[in-house]
């Protein structure tokens, strides 16, 4: 289940407000002691997240299906999408915020709060196992604090809603804290000076079928991305652009739109531009179509 987007806060009376999670979406299958955990677009993690899936295959519960977000925390307990890329040490944590199965029995027509109350009788919280934190009962005052910790944003779900698997429905509700944007790569620059493998990104976002062009992309890597990059795109190379708006740009190669990057920026420019984006790292649980520009 997906939230829609909302530009400014809101306080509906008797909403749930959660912390919004900078992470991978996961999915978490049990069966007895086998486990799976899949991404959004059925991408299989359980071996990169081995130690959430065993943490999960020890619940007592013998048949189980939990939704969350895979994170890793800094030093203010914050998750920060960039440090799945480079752990440096850190354990990813499995965020949990729903319960959609338990013992034989699909809880996805129950309320969203009965669900909730299954998930922490059913859950043992640890070191990687964790429920998603709430953020009080108005609105406001949940998008006020979310701010002054410097979270990801807040999530607003309506306590009586269904979990209505793969859609994005108005009873869940999303608002972004910070400037960080999914983008597809279109393409990438010739490197200059001492950079190897390539300059800068060149990404955009969907409107409807067509990828618009929102700009370069020519910070927030190491030697290592710069290489895993330009393996992954020697084989998604093209002779045109896949941009809608750029059909030539010199010393661009162009690829394939099939990779989705996170980025951090200040603003979208009055052309629909990212100003000073960062590479963050690549979204293997997005698919490129759903990207679309959400702010500016």
């Amino acid at each position: 289940m997906l939230a829609i987007p909302v530009a400014q806060s809101f306080d509906q009376p008797g909403w749930i407000y959660e912390e919004k999670y900078d992470g991978i979406r996961l999915i978490a299958y049990k069966d007895g002691a086998r486990v799976r955990l899949l991404t959004r677009n059925l991408i299989d993690r359980t071996d990169r997240f081995a130690a959430i899936a065993a943490e999960v295959a020890a619940l007592p519960a013998g048949t189980l299906i939990l939704d969350g977000e895979a994170v890793i925390f800094d030093a203010r307990a914050i998750s920060r999408f960039g440090l799945l890329q480079r752990p440096e040490g850190r354990e990813a944590v499995l965020v949990v915020f729903d319960c959609l199965y338990a013992n034989g029995r699909d809880l996805c027509g129950l309320p969203l709060v009965e669900r909730r109350a299954i998930l922490e009788r059913e859950m043992r919280e640890s070191p990687v196992l964790r429920l998603a934190r709430r953020l009080g009962s108005d609105g406001r005052r949940a998008l006020a604090r979310a701010k002054r910790l410097g979270l990801e944003g807040v999530i607003a779900k309506d306590p009586a809603s269904r979990y209505l698997a793969g859609l994005r429905a108005p009873a869940w509700k999303k608002i972004k804290i910070r400037n960080e944007e999914e983008v597809v790569i279109g393409g990438f620059t010739r490197p200059e000076g001492s950079r190897a493998h390539f300059g800068a990104l060149l990404v955009g976002v969907y409107e409807g079928r067509e990828l618009r062009y929102a700009g370069r992309v020519g910070t927030g890597f190491t030697d290592a991305t710069l290489a895993d990059l330009k393996r992954r795109f020697d084989p998604l190379a093209r002779s045109t652009s896949p941009f809608a708006d750029l059909a030539v740009l010199r010393g661009a190669t162009w690829i394939e739109p099939r990779l989705v990057a996170q980025v951090r920026f200040t603003e979208w420019t009055a052309d629909h531009r990212l100003r000073h984006p960062t590479f963050l790292g690549l979204r293997e649980d997005k698919a490129p179509l759903e990207v679309t520009r959400s702010g500016g």
